[in-house]
C-alpha cells in the first residue's frame, strides 16, 4: 500500500483514460453495521453499492439493506454468502426477496460461517442458483491474486475456472501490490479466463479501526488477521502518518 502511494510518476494517455473509466462508475462496499445509515448520504446518486454478508448480522440484514438501497435509487449488490445459507428452501426465499426488490446484481462468496448449511462454497451456491432460477442479470465472485490464508493456491485456481461460466466479473480481495495484481491478471488472461476483473481497493481507514471492523464482520481472531497481514497494516499506518503530515503543511 505504501509503495503504491509513494511511487509517483506521470501517467500516460492510455493510463489516464483507463483510470477515468474505472473511476466513472466504481462499486462502493458497505458493511451492514449500525453506522451504515450514516454512510449512505455520502454516496453519489445512483451509485453501485455492494452490501457485505456478516455472520454476526446474518444474511437477512444484507438483503434488507440491499432492498432499501435499491428502493432509494442506488444499484444495490447483495453479497450472498454460501455458508450462511442453510438450505435450498432458504435460498429460494432469498432469491424471491431479491426479485421482489428489483435487484439485478449479486456477488457470491463462500463466506466463513462456523456452522455451514447445505452450501460449503461459492461454486455450489452458483450452481444451485442456476438450477432454481435467479433474478440477477450480473453475478460476480471474489478472486485472490496474492492467495488466501486458508485455501491452497491450486484449489483457488480450480475454483475460479469452475466459476467462470457463472459470473460476469471477479473482484480482487485485499491486495496492495499493483504489480502482483497485474501479474495475476496477465496470467489469467493467458489461460483464457474471460470474466472482467474489478480491482478491489480499501478505503482510507485507521489500522486499529480496520481490525475492529474485521472482528465485527466475522473475522474470528483479529490477532490472527493482524499476523497474517502485518506488512499491509504496517504500510497502512505509515502511509496514514505521511498523509497527516502533508495535510498539516
Amino acid at each position: 500500500m505504501a509503495g503504491l502511494l509513494t511511487r509517483r510518476r506521470a501517467l500516460g494517455e492510455r493510463e489516464r483514460v483507463a483510470l477515468l473509466e474505472v473511476l466513472a462508475d466504481p462499486i462502493f462496499e458497505l458493511l451492514p453495521l449500525k453506522s451504515i445509515a450514516d454512510q449512505v448520504p455520502h454516496l453519489p446518486p445512483r451509485a453501485r453499492v455492494s452490501v457485505t454478508a456478516s455472520p454476526a448480522k446474518g444474511i437477512d440484514a444484507t438483503l434488507d439493506w440491499a432492498a432499501r438501497l435499491q428502493a432509494d435509487g442506488f444499484r444495490a449488490i447483495p453479497h450472498l454468502s454460501a455458508r450462511m445459507i442453510a438450505s435450498r428452501s432458504i435460498l429460494a426465499g432469498l432469491l424471491e426477496r431479491a426479485r421482489e426488490a428489483g435487484l439485478t446484481h449479486a456477488f457470491v462468496v463462500g463466506g466463513d460461517a462456523d456452522e455451514p448449511g447445505e452450501y460449503l462454497d461459492g461454486l455450489s451456491l452458483l450452481r444451485a442458483m442456476t438450477e432454481l432460477g435467479h433474478p440477477f442479470e450480473t453475478l460476480g465472485c471474489p478472486a485472490y491474486p496474492q492467495g488466501h490464508p486458508d485455501i491452497p493456491d491450486a484449489a483457488l485456481a480450480q475454483a475460479l475456472r469452475d466459476k467462470a461460466p457463472f459470473v460476469a466479473h471477479v473482484t480482487t480481495q485485499m491486495d496492495f501490490s499493483a504489480d502482483a495484481v497485474a501479474t495475476w491478471v496477465r496470467a489469467r488472461r493467458a489461460e483464457g479466463f474471460g470474466p472482467k476483473v474489478v480491482i478491489g481497493v480499501p478505503g482510507v481507514a485507521d489500522p486499529q479501526k480496520l481490525l475492529s471492523i474485521a472482528a465485527r464482520i466475522g473475522v474470528k481472531d483479529a490477532k490472527r488477521f493482524l499476523v497474517k497481514n502485518l506488512r499491509f497494516v504496517t504500510g497502512l499506518a505509515k502511509n496514514a502518518q505521511r498523509v497527516a503530515r502533508e495535510a498539516s503543511y
